[in-house]
């Protein structure tokens, strides 16, 4: 990672020539240091000799397509990943975020606000900076996460089946049990960026899932903590 007080380094893999050319102009003005890609190929063979913070990832690619790419980056755990498409429907906000992408902006984006965006997260990196083990002493939560049967899986080996939108939210909280995550992030990150974000959403999901972790007689492992939001809990007691 660069300084504090730097700009993140920023790699643009967009195929729409214009656009990329557009951003390109943009980023470099406001001070990032950028390079972009046309393809996932082409961001692969530029990335070793060309260090990044945080990967601007198109989905609608040629050849390598833009999931492959977050599903890759995942594993590295050393990037910033903001998907920038054209995809706005729900399975795919959620196929990107189960994949590990930090935001996901549907086309057309306001560049003023992308640039925020960038700030925000590369604030939030160098605050919990990505590495690729877990550090000593970490919290870990007992509780995992079966993709497979979209289900919450207590240390008993109790199960809770979970919605897309259910199992999005834990995916989340999951990538740093114990930490606090805003309301207004949660929101950003499920249902991405709005000027005038409606967190009650995230309420409603909380609210569900407590509702069905209840009535299976199971305490749902996630802590409310007053104005500052809701975090993964790491202890278990079921």
């Amino acid at each position: 990672m660069t300084m504090p007080d730097s700009k993140p380094r920023l790699a643009l893999v967009e195929d729409h020539q214009d656009l990329q050319e557009e951003l390109m102009f943009f980023l470099e003005a406001r001070g990032y240091p950028v390079w972009a890609a046309s393809s996932a190929e082409s961001f692969w063979r530029q990335l070793h000799a060309n260090p990044v913070d945080i990967v601007l990832v198109d989905l609608g690619l040629p050849g390598e397509d833009g999931f492959s790419m977050l599903d890759y980056l995942r594993e590295l755990k050393r990037y910033g990943v903001i998907v920038v498409t054209a995809r706005g429907s729900q399975q795919d906000r959620l196929r990107g975020l189960n994949l590990g992408a930090d935001l996901y902006l549907v086309k057309p984006v306001n560049f003023a606000q992308l640039a925020r965006d960038i700030d925000a997260l590369w604030q939030r990196l160098r605050e919990d900076p990505a590495v690729p083990a877990r550090p000593q002493g970490a919290a870990v939560a007992p509780w995992t996460l079966d993709e497979v049967e979209s289900s919450l899986v207590w240390p008993s080996g109790a199960m809770l089946k979970l919605t897309r939108q259910e199992y999005a939210l834990l995916e989340i909280l999951n990538r740093h049990p114990g930490e606090v995550y805003a309301k207004s992030m949660l929101h950003d990150l499920l249902f991405g960026h709005e000027e005038d974000a409606d967190t009650h959403r995230v309420d409603v999901i909380l609210s569900r899932l407590r509702q069905k972790a209840t009535q299976k007689k199971l305490r749902l492992p996630v802590r409310t903590v007053f104005g500052r939001g809701v975090a993964l809990v790491t202890d278990a007691r079921d």
